[in-house]
């Protein structure tokens, strides 16, 4: 099969080579259960697996036991809000996130109010950023947590998350983010993030693992776990580890420690590359903030074609998507764009362009011509 080419990595990246080359093992050689603790093949994965806690430890700047291991970054989204909210059970609780968060946190935010909590979800602007006045005065005096992603997965937009923690800091609330499209894309500071989600598979990894860093030595209250069963990960999150995948994930974390800044300065020239080209077709726009975004992502929306359509014969040459992987295959225009107030039509008509190791210039002029060539034809049928 001739795949086309790949643009969509935001939604997932291949495994690095290396990545590969050091998970091989683990599923045969050395496949032992990271829980038996007497005798050496339980020895190995567990020493495997602590390897991997500080690799990824080392690529946020925390300590190894502030890493939890799970199985994705849904699941970890999913233990940071709701075993918060389990903590607080029987207590009024008020939570505040944002309109355009991922559907992992509005799905269990709007769990949540099912079963009882307040949740206020901030508006954006038409670049797709809170009002931090408006988040100060959304607290109240029984909000337990500030629900904020670090980068938007649609836009690329990176939240002024340094006002964000002295806020959250200040008024002593939790604050969770989903950093699941920051990590191993830029440099963080986790200084005042109590709870945050990470995913290898957005940074080179594999699928299906993930981890929640919980920060330690703070009086403010961890999450209780939601799965029972062990007492795996400190208590945190019970369950057999998935020891190639965590070797994966580690090695993962440790190459985007290495050449981070490098790839970010060479995908940014080659996203403004794919931009200019792009923007020289008529009725074009570049969705969000162009200053304050991630280097490798540019949405785009079309005017004057049908979303649907242009998406179907796009994808035909060049892998991309309207928005989230998760709903990528609804016909509704993006919540994100919409929040920001993009028109249904054009947000329909949007596409978002995410780049990755992989991409080159070569492919990126072609990108440009092809897309050009779509649209042309699509306005004129």
């Amino acid at each position: 099969m001739k795949y086309p080419i790949y643009l969509d990595y935001n939604a997932t990246t291949p495994c690095a080579p290396e990545v590969i080359e050091a998970m091989l093992p683990w599923f045969g050689q050395h496949f032992g259960n990271a829980a038996s603790k007497s005798h050496p093949y339980g020895w190995m994965a567990e020493d495997a697996v602590e390897t991997a806690r500080e690799q990824v430890a080392n690529l946020i700047g925390a300590k190894p036991k502030e890493i939890i291991f799970t199985s994705g970054a849904t699941e970890a989204i999913n233990l940071a809000i709701k075993g918060i909210f389990e903590h607080y059970s029987g207590e009024k609780q008020h939570y505040i996130s944002c309109k355009t968060e991922h559907k992992a946190v509005l799905d269990t935010l709007d769990h949540l109010q099912s079963k009882g909590a307040e949740v206020t979800y901030l508006p954006v602007n038409q670049f797709g950023e809170i009002d931090l006045e408006e988040l100060n005065s959304s607290i109240l005096p029984h909000t337990k947590m500030i629900a904020l992603m670090w980068a938007n997965n649609e836009t690329g937009l990176i939240h002024q998350m340094d006002r964000i923690k002295e806020i959250a800091e200040e008024r002593n609330i939790i604050l969770f983010t989903d950093a699941v499209q920051a990590v191993g894309k830029i440099p963080l500071d986790i200084k005042g993030i109590h709870l945050m989600a990470i995913s290898a598979h957005k940074m080179y990894g594999p699928k299906g693992i993930g981890a929640i860093y919980i920060r330690h030595n703070h009086p403010l209250p961890k999450p209780l776990a939601l799965i029972d069963g062990g007492g795996h990960e400190k208590g945190f999150r019970s369950g057999t580890l998935n020891v190639p995948g965590i070797v994966g994930f580690g090695k993962a974390a440790e190459l985007r420690s290495k050449n981070l800044e490098v790839e970010d300065a060479r995908l940014e020239n080659l996203r403004n590359l794919l931009e200019s080209k792009i923007l020289e077709i008529e009725g074009t726009t570049v969705n969000g903030n162009l200053k304050n975004r991630l280097s490798h992502v540019s949405n785009i929306s079309f005017a004057g074609v049908e979303g649907v359509e242009l998406l179907q014969r796009v994808n035909k040459e060049v892998a991309v998507s309207s928005g989230s992987a998760c709903t990528s295959i609804s016909p509704k225009p993006s919540h994100v764009l919409a929040a920001m107030g993009i028109e249904p039509d054009l947000g329909r008509a949007s596409i978002r362009f995410s780049l990755g190791l992989n991409t080159t210039e070569s492919e990126i002029i072609f990108v440009a011509k092809y897309i050009k060539k779509v649209v042309e034809t699509l306005r004129k049928s």
